[in-house]
Protein backbone atom coordinates (compact mmCIF):
# COMPACT_ATOMS: atom_id res chain seq x y z
CA UNK A 1 0.00 0.00 0.00
CA UNK A 2 3.07 2.15 1.02
CA UNK A 3 5.08 3.33 -1.74
CA UNK A 4 7.51 5.48 0.72
CA UNK A 5 7.37 7.38 3.99
CA UNK A 6 9.06 10.52 5.64
CA UNK A 7 9.76 12.00 9.29
CA UNK A 8 11.06 14.85 9.95
CA UNK A 9 14.60 15.39 12.25
CA UNK A 10 15.31 17.76 14.45
CA UNK A 11 19.23 17.00 14.15
CA UNK A 12 19.23 15.52 10.50
CA UNK A 13 22.78 14.57 10.82
CA UNK A 14 22.44 12.38 14.52
CA UNK A 15 19.06 10.77 12.92
CA UNK A 16 21.45 10.04 9.57
CA UNK A 17 23.93 8.28 11.58
CA UNK A 18 21.36 6.32 13.73
CA UNK A 19 19.45 5.11 10.37
CA UNK A 20 22.91 4.69 8.40
CA UNK A 21 23.80 1.68 11.39
CA UNK A 22 20.06 0.43 12.02
CA UNK A 23 19.06 -0.26 8.46
CA UNK A 24 22.25 -2.12 7.86
CA UNK A 25 21.69 -5.35 9.35
CA UNK A 26 17.92 -4.72 7.39
CA UNK A 27 19.91 -4.80 4.15
CA UNK A 28 19.47 -1.24 3.56
CA UNK A 29 21.30 1.80 3.61
CA UNK A 30 21.53 5.19 2.21
CA UNK A 31 20.43 5.22 -1.31
CA UNK A 32 19.81 9.00 -1.66
CA UNK A 33 20.70 12.71 -0.17
CA UNK A 34 18.59 15.45 -1.98
CA UNK A 35 19.15 19.00 -0.11
CA UNK A 36 17.84 18.49 3.63
CA UNK A 37 16.40 14.95 2.90
CA UNK A 38 18.07 11.50 2.91
CA UNK A 39 16.23 8.77 1.33
CA UNK A 40 17.23 4.82 2.42
CA UNK A 41 15.98 1.28 1.15
CA UNK A 42 16.96 -1.84 -0.13
CA UNK A 43 15.99 -0.96 -4.06
CA UNK A 44 14.78 2.09 -4.00
CA UNK A 45 14.48 4.88 -1.46
CA UNK A 46 11.40 4.48 0.02
CA UNK A 47 11.97 5.54 3.79
CA UNK A 48 12.84 9.23 3.88
CA UNK A 49 14.37 11.39 6.61
CA UNK A 50 14.35 15.31 6.34
CA UNK A 51 14.93 18.36 8.54
CA UNK A 52 11.99 19.46 11.40
CA UNK A 53 10.83 22.42 8.81
CA UNK A 54 7.25 22.39 9.73
CA UNK A 55 4.94 22.05 12.70
CA UNK A 56 5.41 22.38 16.36
CA UNK A 57 5.77 20.11 19.32
CA UNK A 58 6.53 16.66 19.33
CA UNK A 59 4.26 13.94 17.49
CA UNK A 60 6.05 10.34 18.06
CA UNK A 61 5.42 7.88 14.95
CA UNK A 62 5.64 4.08 14.80
CA UNK A 63 6.63 2.22 12.18
CA UNK A 64 8.38 -1.25 11.57
CA UNK A 65 11.01 -2.44 9.16
CA UNK A 66 10.51 -5.66 7.55
CA UNK A 67 13.36 -8.50 8.90
CA UNK A 68 13.85 -11.65 6.70
CA UNK A 69 14.63 -13.71 9.80
CA UNK A 70 14.42 -13.44 13.94
CA UNK A 71 18.28 -13.57 13.81
CA UNK A 72 18.14 -9.97 11.89
CA UNK A 73 15.44 -8.39 14.41
CA UNK A 74 18.22 -9.18 16.52
CA UNK A 75 21.18 -7.27 14.78
CA UNK A 76 18.71 -4.43 13.71
CA UNK A 77 18.07 -4.26 18.35
CA UNK A 78 22.03 -4.50 18.72
CA UNK A 79 22.85 -2.20 16.11
CA UNK A 80 20.13 0.08 17.97
CA UNK A 81 21.64 -0.36 21.42
CA UNK A 82 25.07 0.09 19.93
CA UNK A 83 23.84 3.54 18.81
CA UNK A 84 22.60 4.44 22.31
CA UNK A 85 19.08 4.07 21.63
CA UNK A 86 16.59 3.94 24.61
CA UNK A 87 15.14 0.11 24.43
CA UNK A 88 11.52 0.00 24.55
CA UNK A 89 10.61 -4.02 23.92
CA UNK A 90 13.88 -6.25 23.46
CA UNK A 91 13.53 -8.88 21.31
CA UNK A 92 11.02 -11.51 21.46
CA UNK A 93 7.70 -12.95 20.54
CA UNK A 94 4.69 -11.34 20.20
CA UNK A 95 1.89 -13.51 20.44
CA UNK A 96 -0.86 -10.85 20.99
CA UNK A 97 -0.22 -10.18 17.26
CA UNK A 98 -0.20 -13.34 15.81
CA UNK A 99 1.94 -16.93 17.14
CA UNK A 100 4.94 -15.60 14.79
CA UNK A 101 5.46 -12.18 15.37
CA UNK A 102 8.67 -11.33 16.55
CA UNK A 103 9.73 -7.65 16.72
CA UNK A 104 12.43 -5.05 18.89
CA UNK A 105 11.17 -1.39 19.47
CA UNK A 106 13.72 1.19 20.36
CA UNK A 107 13.26 5.18 20.18
CA UNK A 108 15.42 6.74 17.37
CA UNK A 109 17.02 10.12 18.07
CA UNK A 110 13.76 12.35 17.66
CA UNK A 111 11.99 9.84 20.34
CA UNK A 112 9.88 7.68 17.20
CA UNK A 113 9.26 4.16 18.48
CA UNK A 114 11.32 1.97 15.61
CA UNK A 115 10.42 -1.30 14.97
CA UNK A 116 12.42 -4.40 13.24
CA UNK A 117 9.53 -7.37 12.88
CA UNK A 118 9.40 -10.86 11.66
CA UNK A 119 6.69 -12.66 10.73
CA UNK A 120 7.76 -16.18 10.07
CA UNK A 121 8.67 -18.69 12.42
CA UNK A 122 12.26 -18.92 14.00
CA UNK A 123 14.37 -20.62 11.51
CA UNK A 124 15.65 -23.08 14.17
CA UNK A 125 11.88 -24.46 15.03
CA UNK A 126 10.85 -27.84 13.20
CA UNK A 127 8.23 -28.28 10.70
CA UNK A 128 6.42 -29.97 13.61
CA UNK A 129 6.50 -27.53 15.77
CA UNK A 130 9.90 -29.02 18.17
CA UNK A 131 12.87 -26.57 18.59
CA UNK A 132 15.75 -28.05 16.55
Amino acid sequence: MLDHFGIQCADLQVSAAFYDTVLQPLGARRLMDVGAAMGFGVTRPDFWIGELSSGEGFRESHFAFEASDRATVRAFFDAAVGTGAEVLHEPRVFPEYHPDYYGAFVRDPDGNNVEAVCHGPDARDAPDGSVA
